[in-house]
């Protein structure tokens, strides 16, 4: 069965979502990303695996439930932490991060049965989602990453590797307050609109 990776760090104020500061304090900031993370988690949990694995930057808290292995991000960029992520496993694997509360089972459960990768662009031009069906590291290292054409250059990298790529549908990250708004109200019922829900209210007050 496939391993599940998400990649994420500690919500830890003043090292995530800094571009939410402002509207939102760093501790809120903190709070949404925490949110994001442990909807993203659980979303993953409830997604069939053969692994589901935390490769995390910090160390883990009690937003993270039973179930997954957690280990420690390389050092480097973030293509080479990735790279280092995908080097971790054998056979099928879909990596993801923790910017897309939205994410559900269903979008998480993939078939490689007639493909070679799974593609998720994300609106902002990178992608949330990458799957393998034969990990290589290769295929991200000197990928720049946290650019307008990341996700472009990183699906010709598939495709330039003869792979039978599959596209998985576009989500909008969040980065910015508006980001945030919008991704909640795709999921109301979510642990992060929540959490905003009571940011705003702070804010507005």
């Amino acid at each position: 069965m496939t391993t599940l990776l998400v990649i994420a760090k500690e919500p830890l104020p003043g090292r995530v979502k800094t571009r939410l500061t402002p509207p939102f304090t760093p501790r809120e900031a903190a709070a949404l990303a925490e949110a994001a993370l442990s909807d993203t988690l659980r979303a993953v949990a409830a997604t069939p695996a053969g692994r589901r694995v935390l490769v995390l930057d910090g160390a883990p808290g009690p937003w993270l439930p039973p179930g997954f292995d957690v280990v420690a991000q390389c050092a480097g960029g973030l293509d080479e932490r990735l790279a280092d992520a995908f080097a971790r496993c054998d056979g099928p694997t879909l990596l993801i991060g923790m910017d897309t509360p939205q994410v559900t089972p269903e979008l998480l459960t993939v078939d490689f049965d007639g493909c070679d990768a799974y593609f998720g662009p994300a609106r902002d031009g990178g992608f949330w989602a990458l799957g393998l069906a034969e990990p290589d590291p290769a295929l991200l290292r000197g990928v720049p990453m946290s650019t307008p054409s990341t996700g472009a250059v990183q699906r010709a990298r598939l495709v330039g590797a003869g792979l039978r790529v599959r596209d998985l549908p576009c989500l909008r990250d969040v980065d910015t307050a508006p980001d945030a708004a919008a991704v909640a109200a795709l999921v109301p019922r979510s642990r992060f609109a929540a959490r905003l829900a009571g940011c705003t209210a702070a804010v507005s007050g």
